[in-house]
């Protein structure tokens, strides 16, 4: 089987188990590297090794998302839609919204993609996610956020990131991020302090469904080489549940 899936346009997220308790709310931007078959006829036109790279998506992500939504008894809310398509973890007006090169990968079916495709892409699939992120935030009062992502570990032409995981936040709410940080590295991990880049940019995810409200929250960055396997995102997810629970507890939030 093709390691990029060709499908017809179907739902642009994925909820799973939308009735759970918790106050957290897990969710994943970059999920998968589905190419909904209106975009290029399934397809993009870069090749199959490239649409399995971090450009296409969030390699591990999806699986520690479900794994820790479990563990967390909490609804998980996922992307069924490349990043390249349209980024979901990007504000309407954001340049990088449709990536015509990314990483040294020209993309064929973004380049002459203009306000009208831009604006179609918004509402068959940018729009209705972040629909479905916001009802599922605002099902409780309290609602936690905790956005999984994975990173890799060197850029082409770029120095090696060290960092294990990375946690991200903006410095308009750190409340969580910050003792997740210590708490994280006691463990002996390599955490990076928002590396490998900064956690703030206005209008993505976060921004939107949670700094703007005033929802308590934290990205979390997974290097992709370590969640590569269902067993290496089961034990990340078990490595991450137990830190997240604590430091919200102790929070007080």
């Amino acid at each position: 089987m093709s390691l990029h899936e060709i499908q017809p346009d179907g739902p642009a997220f994925e909820i799973v188990g939308p009735t759970r308790p918790s106050r957290w709310l897990v969710t994943c931007d970059h999920a998968t590297n589905i190419v909904p078959r209106s975009v290029g006829h399934g397809s993009l036109g870069i090749a199959e090794a490239d649409m399995a790279r971090h450009i296409a998506f969030d390699p591990g992500a999806a699986g520690v998302t479900r794994e820790l939504a479990v563990i967390l008894d909490a609804p998980a809310i996922l992307t069924r839609f490349s990043r390249l398509v349209i980024d979901p973890n990007r504000g309407e007006d954001d340049p990088t919204l449709v990536m015509k090169l990314y990483d040294g990968t020209i993309i064929p079916a973004n380049r002459t993609v203009g306000a009208a495709e831009t604006e179609r892409r918004l509402n068959a699939f940018h729009r209705p996610y972040h629909r479905a992120y916001e009802d599922l935030a605002a099902r409780r009062p309290d609602t936690v956020i905790c956005a999984i992502h994975s990173f890799t570990r060197c850029l082409r032409g770029r120095a090696t990131r060290p960092w294990e995981i990375g946690i991200l936040y903006s410095h308009r709410d750190e409340r969580l991020a910050k003792p997740l940080i210590a708490a994280l590295a006691a463990t002996g991990l390599t955490v990076g302090d928002n590396e490998p880049y900064s956690g703030h940019l206005d209008g993505d995810a976060i921004d939107r469904h949670a700094l703007t409200p005033g929802r308590p929250n934290v990205l979390i960055e997974l290097r992709n080489d370590l969640i590569a396997t269902e067993a290496a995102q089961r034990d990340w997810a078990a490595r991450l549940a137990g830190p997240l629970e604590s430091v919200l507890a102790q929070s007080g939030l």
